[in-house]
């Protein structure tokens, strides 16, 4: 058997447990000789057996148990395409022979290539020659063109989870402070009306699912590929908290004290 090695840049891990996971599950994969995911540096190397087993499979797997492979867009302006059979043929060499491209649409108008790529696995270099040897050209990037693709996706994966850990903040501090301070009295009686409680959904439900949604996200993926990790156990006690609060604030609301006045 002559093994084919792949180092796939991987995204949405948040701790040792996640790079566990991906690992247990391209280790199952028929055709998958060896596995080996790095949390630090957020990469898979995957040592496989190219005839029983392919990169896209490979993708389709880190997708499914939860997580994102880096993918960045390139544009390619094309030379030589005469009729639109010549685009046709250059997004075709493009989708089917570069390896490493998940994506490429050539227009003919613009006598551009559009392509999505994994960084690491392919160069501009690569789908450059490949459209060569079709018989077609590339006009030459200006220094300075290019950009770090991995790190710029990188760099939106972090923007993300700065922008809802802001959310998270704005919500959720006003919503602490109400809490513990009608909880230790140091609010008067009005802070128990039905109505407090109501700002404190309208305050919980954003962060329930906005900011954590990627939690329901990773729990989702990681039971339908039997196994838990702390997407899990975050979701899971977040909602029965959530859903308990919801319960108790629309009974309060009609005056019934079954469920008691205490909401989380």
């Amino acid at each position: 058997m002559s093994e084919k090695q792949l180092t796939i840049p991987v995204t949405g891990m948040h701790c040792a447990n996640c790079s566990s996971t991906i690992e247990r599950n391209l280790k199952k994969m028929d055709g998958v000789a060896d596995t080996v995911v790095n949390y630090a540096t957020e990469k898979a190397t995957i040592t496989f057996d190219p005839t029983a087993l392919n990169m896209d499979a490979i993708i389709h797997k880190i997708e499914d148990v939860g997580y994102g492979v880096a993918t960045a867009k390139i544009e390619l302006p094309i030379t030589g395409m005469t009729c639109a059979n010549c685009a046709a043929t250059v997004e075709r060499t493009l989708n089917k022979k570069v390896p490493g491209v998940k994506a490429a649409v050539v227009n003919y108008a613009t006598e551009k290539a559009t392509v999505e790529y994994i960084p690491g696995l392919v160069s501009r270099a690569d789908m450059v020659a490949a459209i060569e040897r079709a018989g077609y050209g590339v006009v030459e990037a200006a220094e300075g063109d290019l950009e770090d693709a991995e790190q710029a996706a990188r760099d939106a994966e972090i923007a993300d989870q700065t922008r809802k850990f802001w959310v998270g903040v704005a919500f959720a501090l006003p919503l602490f402070l109400l809490s513990m301070a009608r909880d230790f009295g140091i609010l008067g009686a009005w802070s128990h009306a039905p109505w407090v409680n109501w700002v404190m959904f309208a305050l919980a439900t954003p962060v329930q699912f906005y900011v954590a949604w990627d939690y329901y996200v990773g729990s989702y993926h990681a039971l339908r590929n039997g196994s838990a990790n702390m997407d899990v156990l975050v979701a899971m006690g977040s909602s029965v908290a959530y859903v308990y609060s919801i319960v108790v604030t629309i009974m309060l609301t009609f005056g019934s004290l079954a469920a008691g006045e205490h909401v989380y």
